[in-house]
């Protein structure tokens, strides 16, 4: 199986899109980087696939709780910043678009 080349969180509040890339490796999985350099979506033993900054502070994860799976779900996810939260759709190129 090849891994994503790329997939874009869409916003359920207002339809942002965040697009990621792929970015190498982490813990033996595909790691994304936002386009805009500032988020890293990676996997890790401790807290699956989530989101994180550049310090390592986590700021998003799949809304179903922890995720295993080979790359990020296409799934709800929940970010997470000091008194901000928002979700997401995560949405890989051949997913179809419900509206």
């Amino acid at each position: 199986m090849t891994a994503l080349a790329s997939f874009t969180f869409v916003r359920h509040l207002d339809g942002l899109r965040h697009r990621f890339e792929r970015d190498g490796e982490h813990n033996g999985r595909p790691a994304y980087r936002r386009t805009d350099g500032n988020v890293s979506c990676v996997w890790s033993p401790a807290d699956g696939w989530h989101c994180e900054i550049a310090d390592g502070l986590v700021t998003a994860h799949p809304l179903d709780g922890r995720a295993d799976g080979p790359e990020p779900p296409a799934a709800v996810w929940r970010s997470f910043k000091n008194d901000r939260s928002y979700l997401y759709d995560l949405r890989t190129p051949d997913s179809a678009v419900v509206q």
